[in-house]
């Protein structure tokens, strides 16, 4: 994990997965996210240690593994005081949730609760409840919270000396490109967040996976055009060659990935793509494109108009 010093108060650990860290005061400091592991976090106190910088505070801005995975630790070493969204504190402290949510409420077969999936459960001692954003106070410092749900149910995002933590609100463009449709969870939120994101007023900020930018508005607004692109995908294929019955939701999945030259190679992977490609036909189903219908014993995404 690379240091990568922002602003003197605001800087973060660069890696697959970043983790930033915000100096509240000269004796206290918060972690804003925890990575997939122990290795990952032991990695990073190491680092705070050796700068001398306090690790008194946690925020998770979201339940997914790749970013809580590293908490247990940090509690375990430090006894963190730690910050959590509500809905989202729920799967941090009973972490198979996630994949029990991903398999349609099925107990997850062993296979399925890696690490990448399912974390180490932690404590969760302040649940933050937005409606809006609101202003948290450390040690009577003001940090700013900022809703940003999408790509999870509730994300939240910090502002602090200046600075967005927008964990996974937006991806690099390498990450897009990557993973080719990126896990959602809501189509309609994500593209309002990116929106939202555009209108923040702050001196720069970093995503959960790339690098710090002070003009990140412009990745965000790729974000947009890579989210409404596969929309304009997805509802193609469901429309294509006058198709009045529609396909199965699996079809699509399969259509969908084929034609992002997406090879799904696991179970896991089939579900987390089947989440995402159901969260764009949700937005379709919102602005009245489509409906979702039972035949023949399956589920079928069906044009309305």
């Amino acid at each position: 994990m690379e240091w990568i010093n922002v602003t003197g108060k605001v800087g973060y650990f660069k890696g697959s997965v970043n983790i930033g860290y915000a100096r509240i005061s000269d004796k206290t400091g918060l972690i804003f996210d925890a990575g997939l592991d122990d290795q990952t976090m032991k990695k990073v106190i190491k680092q705070l240690e050796s700068l001398g910088a306090p690790i008194t505070h946690l925020f998770i801005s979201h339940a997914h593994a790749d970013h809580y995975g590293g908490a247990a630790h940090l509690q375990k070493k430090y006894d963190v005081y730690t910050y959590a969204p509500v809905f989202e504190e729920a799967i941090l402290r009973n972490p198979m949730l996630e994949p029990l949510y991903l398999f349609h409420g099925t107990y997850p077969m062993n296979e399925w609760r890696n690490k990448f999936i399912e974390g180490k459960p932690i404590r969760v001692d302040e649940v933050v409840s937005l409606e809006g954003d609101r202003v948290l106070q450390i040690d009577e410092i003001p940090l700013q919270v900022l809703s940003l749900p999408g790509h999870s149910y509730n994300q939240y995002g910090i502002i602090f000396d200046g600075i967005l933590f927008a964990s996974d609100s937006y991806f690099s463009v390498e990450t897009l490109e990557k993973h080719n449709i990126p896990f959602i969870v809501n189509g309609e939120a994500t593209l309002a967040t990116l929106h939202k994101l555009l209108a923040i007023e702050c001196a720069g900020a970093f995503p959960g996976h790339g690098e710090y930018e002070e003009n990140f508005k412009k990745i965000v607004q790729a974000n947009i055009q890579f989210h409404e692109k596969i929309l304009e995908e997805i509802t193609d294929i469901i429309f294509g060659n006058n198709n009045k019955e529609g396909m199965t939701l699996d079809s699509l999945v399969g259509n969908a990935c084929k034609n992002r030259k997406i090879e799904i190679k696991s179970v896991t992977s089939f579900m987390l793509f089947r989440t995402a490609i159901t969260a764009y036909v949700t937005k379709l189903i919102l602005k009245g494109r489509v409906e979702l219908i039972v035949k023949d014993n399956q589920l079928f995404v069906s044009p309305l108009a």
